[in-house]
């Protein structure tokens, strides 16, 4: 997968660094908040996410189209929010599905061949950086063209690996809905971490320090990165979760304490 990530690599240094940046800082400050807070703001983080995943589901069921997607984001959202320990559950089998296909998948991947012919030198002058309009639109142009090719390996992937997606699946799901809280903060921790990385490459890449190629060049090493830093935020944010729970339950308790003592000394006055 981080081979056909690289083409893109190879022409995103013409972008517009607005194309590039904002969604990069974006991305990063987002990510950091999922990575490190998640866990505490589950509604909120609920309901992002199940915004965004029927901002998906719209465009692809229904053609791109904006008041269908709009709809489908709303409904998903809500659904998200009322049913938020089956959302957390589905989340992190998605996740585990999602980085399971890229381990599994990414060699067959490669095999296919490109469906759309990508010419990145749509400027007049070659080497000239793209305007904002013709960097959304080279945007598109790959992006739905590895779509494409993801579709086609569909029939390269081999049973057994199927399987094993499947199984990463039914497995995650089962402990979603048996340790909420532990796969509560693991999502958060996980999808923070994409995040940040998928910022940080977009901000390098503008840079022109060709981040993919370094991930792809030392994958164990970035692997390895990226595993310590979903264990410190899921451990983090069951720590710090956990503290700010106990907090509260301790000034709920002292208030309504506070309350009977209050309640009682009006009694007693009264009574006197």
């Amino acid at each position: 997968m981080l081979e056909v990530l690289r083409e893109f690599e190879q022409g995103a240094i013409r972008f517009s660094p607005l194309v590039l940046i904002l969604p990069g800082v974006v991305a990063v400050v987002v990510g950091l908040f999922v990575w490190l807070g998640g866990l505490g703001f589950r509604s909120i983080m609920a309901g992002l996410v199940g915004a965004i995943s029927g901002i998906a589901f719209g465009f692809l069921v229904a053609g791109r189209n904006v008041v269908w997607a709009v709809n489908s984001a709303v409904v998903c959202a809500v659904i998200a929010v009322i049913f938020q320990r089956f959302f957390f559950a589905m989340l992190i089998a998605a996740l585990a599905a999602a980085i399971g296909f890229v381990v599994l998948a990414g060699p067959y991947i490669k095999q296919v061949e490109s469906t759309t012919p990508i010419s990145w030198d749509t400027a007049s002058v070659q080497g000239e950086t793209l305007n904002i309009h013709e960097s959304i639109r080279m945007i598109k142009v790959y992006t739905t063209d590895v779509g494409e090719r993801i579709k086609q390996s569909y029939s390269l992937i081999p049973l057994h690996k199927w399987a094993i997606i499947a199984a990463l699946v039914v497995a995650f799901l089962i402990i979603g809905l048996l340790l909420r809280r532990i796969c509560s903060a693991l999502s958060c921790a996980t999808l923070g971490t994409m995040l940040i990385f998928a910022g940080m490459i977009l901000v390098l890449l503008y840079k022109g320090s060709a981040p993919i190629s370094r991930i792809s060049a030392k994958s164990s090493f970035y692997g390895l990165v990226f595993l310590a830093m979903v264990a410190f935020g899921t451990i983090e944010q069951l720590v710090l979760c956990v503290r700010a729970k106990r907090q509260v339950v301790k000034r709920r308790k002292q208030e309504v304490a506070e309350q009977v003592k209050a309640e009682q000394e009006r009694q007693s006055w009264r009574t006197t």
